[in-house]
């Protein structure tokens, strides 16, 4: 009894079973089964089994769907453009293109006689330096372009490899009206009288660069007309000191168009509207520091450490080279005339002036500059150490600076 008691406990805890498939035969040999081998996950119903193949089915379909219309369906594309545009490519292919700094396109229509020297030189220290590619042309002085010559300049300045910051003697052009982008322009002007009579005597004397400077740039010049009083000029009405060659900042800003060539409120204020619209700083050569220290802050790529490289004393020494000589002042008279045939001129410094300071207090900048005279600005020509002789006429600008920096 014991014996059956034991063999019956056995079978109850034995491992091994006899398992019949449901509605099946009885199993035969080899038939035994695990209980504990038939995972959970493996057990699922009809219900699940339909769910599985209707789902492989959507899945066919779509991918059919995709192959016959070239592409993935639109809901396909606008779930991808939520969840954002990478792909296998962007994560294993080639690596992708370098981060461009914002903006990553800067043009310097830079006005003649505003410092652009000292700009200059410093944009190829700062090229150098931080890696940019600094854009220069061949052309020094042609200012004004027909449309073709507008759409194929633009062309070779938006091939340019970015980021770039391209400079030339060159009225404003619009980008946008042929297609392009448009880039960030930035420039300096100066007080109109003091900027005339800096290239005045630019003209017919030079600067601290060379005794015959001024010869290599006007050879044709008569000697009567190199040595004329500036006041017999102004008061006279020479053409040299008259409109429309007074009329010569506006035009940088106002543009291409044939009325930004003729003073009068239109070309001022098309002239204001650009500087609002397209232009990041215009600055104010009698305070060239502060210009510098904004376009440090607004430009770090490519103004980084500017203000410490223009503090240099060897820097210093190279741009007291091109103070303009022998520069003298005209009679209070010939000033008061100048004035009013530059009155357009004039309001457009002033507004410029104004925006520039305002900038200034918004960074908490003070004016370096010492307080005014008595008298307004423009009957005190100020030489200063940073102006920079540069003319319509120049032929070899380019050459020259690329002689200072071997230098």
């Amino acid at each position: 009894m014991k014996k059956k008691q034991q063999q019956h406990h056995h079978s109850s805890t034995d491992p091994w079973t006899h398992v019949a498939p449901l509605g099946g035969p009885p199993p035969g040999p080899g038939s035994w089964k695990r209980p504990g081998s038939l995972l959970p996950f493996l057990r699922f119903s009809l219900r699940d089994y339909g769910f599985c193949m209707a789902t492989l089915l959507v899945f066919c379909l779509g991918s059919l769907f995709y192959q016959l219309n070239g592409g993935p369906p639109r809901f396909l594309l606008d779930l991808r453009q939520y969840l954002g545009n990478s792909t296998y490519l962007d994560d294993h292919g080639p690596f992708p293109s370098k981060v461009l700094p914002f903006p990553s396109q800067v043009v310097y229509n830079r006005v003649g006689k505003c410092g652009s020297r000292t700009v200059v030189l410093l944009l190829r220290i700062l090229s150098e330096k931080h890696g940019f590619n600094l854009v220069t042309s061949d052309i020094h002085n042609k200012t004004r372009l027909t449309k073709n010559e507008q759409m194929e300049l633009i062309k070779n300045i938006s091939t340019a490899e970015q980021p770039y910051l391209f400079t030339r003697h060159v009225h404003f052009l619009n980008f946008s009206r042929f297609g392009g982008d448009q880039p960030v322009y930035i420039n300096i002007i100066r007080d109109p009288v003091n900027r005339f009579l800096s290239n005045y005597f630019f003209r017919r004397f030079g600067d601290w660069r060379g005794e015959q400077n001024h010869m290599i740039r006007t050879p044709s010049m008569r000697q009567e007309e190199r040595y004329l009083d500036i006041n017999e000029c102004i008061l006279e009405n020479y053409p040299e000191c008259s409109n429309p060659r007074l009329f010569y900042i506006i035009p940088y800003f106002c543009g291409q168009h044939p009325r930004c060539r003729e003073p009068g409120e239109w070309a001022l204020e098309r002239a204001k509207l650009n500087v609002n619209e397209h232009f990041l700083l215009v600055g104010i050569l009698e305070e060239l520091e502060d210009v510098l220290l904004l376009l440090e802050r607004f430009l770090p790529h490519y103004f980084k450490d500017v203000l410490s490289i223009y503090k240099n004393p060897e820097h210093r020494k190279l741009g007291n080279m091109t103070v303009t000589v022998k520069k003298t002042v005209p009679s209070p008279e010939a000033i008061q005339i100048l004035y009013q045939r530059m009155r357009y001129e004039y309001e457009f410094y002033y507004f410029v002036k104004e925006q520039f300071h305002l900038l200034k207090r918004k960074f908490g900048l003070k004016s370096h500059v010492s307080k005014p005279p008595v008298r307004p600005q423009f009957f005190i020509p100020t030489p200063l150490e940073t102006e920079e002789p540069i003319d319509d006429e120049e032929q070899d600008d380019e050459k020259w600076l690329e002689d200072i920096y071997k230098r």
